[in-house]
């Protein structure tokens, strides 16, 4: 699987329908994007805990597109992703990769530049990656779904031989709130993360933000760690 938005966020890519809307050639982020991502920001990091329920739609070019669910936690570094067809689990120094049909464990070193080995974006890590100064962006939309109306920020990474070409996060203003990621892979692929609702200062059962190979009978475990 992957997503860089949020991976993860990407997790991190723009359409053609921007045009003259679209970020400028101009090394430049836009002011007033910046205020309304600080203010999105602020609210997430006074969050001790954070999850939800997604769904990620994946199109690839040739392909029949895809709908996955699943739900997203994390405290800190720590993080844990539940779909049909994987877990992804990372205490922030580990993060083991099951996959269910392979019946297989994979175990690596967390990447500190990702929420999760799998190239998984979370909002929270795209919001930091921002401040770091890793994208170009700028307030791109306003849209209306489900009678919210959202704003569209769009990054656009500063590395030539990133992954992605941009990255779209859609915004409700009235509840600083993330509703969507879009990501743009170069090759064609569009990955979209859409977060339900929040579950915020949740309280995790320890050994959450690990995988114990005894849990999973049968399964084949690969350490990949260096």
């Amino acid at each position: 699987m992957r997503f860089s938005f949020l991976a993860t966020l990407a997790l991190l890519a723009f359409s053609s329908s921007l045009c003259a809307q679209s970020i400028a050639p101009a090394e430049k982020s836009d002011p007033q994007a910046k205020v309304l991502l600080d203010k999105v920001r602020k609210k997430y990091e006074a969050y001790k805990t954070v999850e939800a329920g997604f769904s990620l739609s994946i199109e690839l070019p040739g392909q029949p597109k895809q709908t996955q669910k699943g739900t997203i936690s994390q405290d800190g570094s720590k993080f844990r992703l539940d779909m049909d067809d994987q877990i992804v689990a990372s205490d922030g120094k580990t993060t083991w990769i099951f996959v269910k049909q392979n019946k297989e464990i994979q175990i690596t070193d967390a990447d500190p530049d990702e929420a999760s080995g799998s190239g998984f974006m979370t909002p929270k890590e795209l919001l930091n990656r921002y401040q770091k100064g890793d994208y170009l962006y700028a307030i791109t939309d306003k849209v209306t779904e489900n009678n919210v109306v959202l704003t569209q920020v769009e990054f656009k990474p500063k590395a030539k031989n990133s992954e992605y070409s941009k990255m779209r996060l859609s915004i409700d203003e009235k509840s600083s709130s993330i509703k969507s990621i879009k990501a743009f892979a170069k090759d064609g692929g569009r990955f979209t993360f859409t977060l339900g609702t929040l579950k915020t200062n949740k309280a995790f059962p320890s050994g959450h933000f690990a995988l114990n190979a005894s849990q999973f009978p049968g399964v084949k475990v690969v350490d990949l760690r260096m």
